[in-house]
This record gives C-alpha cells, structure tokens and sequence, in this order.
C-alpha cells in the first residue's frame, strides 16, 4: 500500500487549503482512511478520519466545524478540506490507511499503513 499526501503550504488565519491522499496497492473497499498531524514539541495528534464504504466520518473537537474529510472511490482519493485555518493548525499532516471499516479510530498505532507527511503553515 501507497499512501501519497500533497496539497500542504503557507496560508494565513483565516485562509483555506485542501490536502490530498492517493492511495494505491490495494482494493481499499474495506479500509478507513485518517489524517494526522504533527507540530514541532507535540505529539501526534488525529484529525479526522473516514471509511471508504461508507463514508463515515469522525473529527477531533479541535477541527469539528472547520476541517471536512471527503473520499473520492473512483480516483482512490482522500481529501481534507480545511478552511478557517489557525496558526494551531500549523503542523505536518499524515494521511493513514487502516485494513478494517468496522469503526473508526483516533488511535494512530492501529493504521497499518503511513504516507509521507505534507507541511502546513498558518501565519497569523
């Protein structure tokens, strides 16, 4: 499994980005799909995930109301839509596979599957 993250850059407060996660090596049919980020003398922190069947969705409080998690089945694609960026929100943001929709988890050790990370930078 290939996970591909792209879409990361330099926004101000305020702004938007939308990040993006090709995955390929697989049939994802029964996989859910996480993002995650990490910020310099943090820990990793879950920002919102998905299942590629049936496109539930599941936020942290940090981001509810401002970041939107989508999946396009045909293109293999995950999306994190992210607007009213805050200079918090600065960090390097993983996209994460888990082999399994049977529920959705914030628990970064239980995705089998890691891209590269892409950096987000909110100025204020």
């Amino acid at each position: 499994v290939q996970l591909q993250a792209s879409g990361g850059g330099l926004v101000q407060a305020g702004g938007s980005l939308r990040l993006s996660c090709a995955a390929s090596g697989r049939t994802f049919s029964r996989f859910s799909m996480g993002w995650f980020r990490l910020a310099p003398g943090k820990e990793r922190e879950f920002v919102a995930a998905i299942t590629w069947s049936s496109g539930s969705t599941y936020y942290a409080n940090s981001v509810k109301g401002r970041f939107t998690i989508s999946r396009d089945n045909a293109k293999y694609t995950v999306y994190l839509q992210m607007d009213s960026l805050k200079p918090e929100d600065t960090a390097t943001y993983y996209c994460a596979a888990r082999a399994t929709d049977q529920y959705i988890t914030s628990a970064p050790s239980l995705y089998n599957y890691w891209g590269q990370g892409t950096q987000v930078t909110v100025s204020s």
